[in-house]
């Protein structure tokens, strides 16, 4: 069963005076703007617009799917306490519209909160567009509204950068702007997304690793695949990095996010500072939920790779643009040693003259929704599981796990394909899924985990103990391949890269779920924040959690969840 958002708001300019209402709603797993409605009413009172911008919001939820369940968030304190039944209806005016909205629903399916005046200034501004149209002497029309994005009164116009989809320098730009401007007109550009989890995920045992592996730690590509320490990295090693789940764990704030994110990462501080918390609200003022403040992203994109070729023309060069940004970005921010003024000189170099904010209507965008397979009998065992070894399949608690993970993404309704890795783990996730929401799964090369080699089914102790200079050099450098001859991170991310464009390509303005593993995922979220490569080891991501990017016309990335596992917790 689908799930939205809807936000309502009314107006009277003299109550009674000219008065209108807006309405908008939301998917309420990724917080995709699905439909805005707004109408001038001619002259009436505050609450009746109110209740009409209910009413309207309420239709237009029917209207995209009479199934749905929704929840409602207004500022007006007297809707919600009546429609709740905590207060009673005494104005005449008020008892019909308060009936005839609950009538649209069956009441079982709505839920009712208040929030702040802040919180709904989407609505707010619909009503305002509308009551200005009226005042015109025209109607309301969605292809002029502004009300999704922001308005010029609202900050001054910014320079942008253009780049093709999954660049996040453009939404950088934007985001670095919003954040010097006033506390009340960042409130207004800002939504926070829907669903994000921000549970660390796996734990660790304690203890077990020394300092400088903890400064060099990952936990890509692994069956674990949290943000370990070294003793973790790429595996199953026991041992979280403290410093990392501490700094990283939470989702990220609107405004500290971008400010603080990156902040001790080892030297790139200033860099995904300027980089991961600017494109973690890329598009459309939209924060990336669950994103780790430590500047948590993913690997890198690098050398050409044959594979990923097959992602489309422009794929690889993608790819190497992507790597030579961030490259680029890092080097910047560790010669420079200095927060404040790398931040400038990154902005600096990201911000190009341009037409400034984006046209109002873009369209939908392709979303992504990520899935990790669930967990296989090398999951516990804490051992490297790329594409190179056994390819195992699901273990029964991976088998549970995709079943909890079908039946959230059949209550949510909004995934239109679904795109499978080749390894069987990532296969029967997919299928188990797509039997739930009677769709087909296509299998794409391109969403493979990297291939680990020598160290296939070894624990990161046991590569450690038997490869320890080729190991340093992995956790040194993405361009560093696993001992005989596995794929190098720089490798895996010229795949996604390439792999990510065609799929945008395939899917423009749909959601699609893509099944596969870690390190894919990952670099999807790297690529989208624009951060650095050693972001890689700052992420934590649980098996069959769910995570998710959408992709603008406009070639903005935003991160909208990440490593939400909510659905594990829940029966059915």
């Amino acid at each position: 069963m689908r799930e939205f958002i809807v936000e309502a708001d009314g107006g009277s300019r003299g109550n009674p005076g000219p008065a209108g209402y807006g309405a908008v709603v939301s998917d309420a797993a990724t917080g995709e703007t699905l439909t805005e409605t707004a109408e001038y009413l001619g002259v009436a009172t505050n609450n009746v617009a109110e209740y009409r911008g209910l009413l309207a919001g309420l239709r237009a939820a029917r209207a995209l799917d009479p199934q749905a369940r929704v929840h409602v968030r207004m500022d007006s304190k007297l809707v919600i306490e009546q429609m709740t039944g905590r207060w009673k209806i005494k104005h005449p005016a008020m008892k019909p519209l308060a009936a005839e909205a609950a009538a649209v629903l069956p009441p079982e399916r709505v839920t009712y909160e208040w929030i702040p005046r802040e919180r709904n200034k989407h609505a707010d501004r619909l009503a305002n567009e509308a009551m200005d149209a009226g005042k015109r002497g025209g109607t309301w029309s969605p292809t002029t509204s502004r009300a999704d994005l922001d308005t010029p009164a609202a900050r001054p116009v910014t320079p942008e950068t253009s780049g093709p989809p999954g660049d996040a320098r453009a939404g950088a730009a934007r985001v670095r702007a919003a954040l010097t401007s006033p506390p009340g007109a960042a409130a207004a550009d800002f939504r926070p997304p829907a669903g994000a989890d921000t549970e660390p995920g796996d734990a660790a045992t304690p203890g077990a690793t020394d300092a400088g592996a903890r400064a060099a730690g990952a936990g890509a590509g692994s069956e674990d695949g949290t943000a370990r320490s070294a003793a973790g990295a790429g595996a199953h090693g026991a041992g979280a990095d403290a410093g990392a789940r501490a700094a990283g764990a939470g989702a990220a704030s609107e405004g500290a996010a971008a400010r603080t994110a990156g902040a001790g990462a080892g030297g790139a501080g200033a860099d995904a500072d300027a980089r991961a918390g600017g494109a973690g609200a890329a598009a459309r003022g939209t924060t990336g939920a669950g994103v780790d403040r430590a500047g948590a992203v993913t690997p890198v994109a690098g050398a050409d790779d044959a594979s990923g070729a097959a992602g489309g023309g422009r794929g690889p060069a993608k790819a190497e643009a992507d790597v030579r940004a961030a490259r680029a970005a890092g080097a910047a921010s560790r010669t420079a040693g200095g927060g404040a003024d790398a931040e400038g000189r990154a902005a600096r170099a990201v911000a190009t003259p341009g037409a400034g904010w984006a046209p109002a209507d873009m369209g939908p965008p392709a979303t992504f929704v990520l899935l990790r397979h669930g967990e296989t009998p090398l999951t516990p065992q804490k051992r490297f599981s790329g594409s190179g070894g056994s390819d195992p399949s699901l273990s029964g608690i991976g088998r549970e796990q995709a079943e909890k993970v079908a039946a959230a993404l059949a209550r949510r309704g909004t995934v239109q394909a679904i795109v499978a890795s080749p390894l069987a783990r990532t296969r029967e996730t997919a299928g188990i899924v797509a039997a739930r929401l009677g769709l087909d799964v296509s299998v794409e090369d391109g969403l493979r985990e990297t291939d680990f080699g020598a160290w296939e089914g070894l624990t990161f102790g046991e590569v450690r103990e038997r490869h320890p200079e080729d190991l340093n050099a992995w956790l040194a450098s993405p361009d560093a391949e696993p001992t005989g001859g596995g794929e190098s991170f720089a490798a895996t991310a010229t795949r996604v890269a390439a792999t990510r464009d065609k799929l945008i390509a395939a899917h423009a303005n749909r959601t699609v779920l893509l099944v596969t593993h870690v390190t894919p995922i990952k670099t999807f979220v790297r690529l989208a924040l624009g951060a650095p490569p050693e972001a890689l080891f700052r992420m934590e991501l649980s098996a069959a959690s769910l995570s998710a990017v959408a992709y603008y016309a406009d070639g903005n990335a935003s991160v909208r969840l990440f490593n939400d596992t909510s659905h594990l917790r829940q029966e059915g």
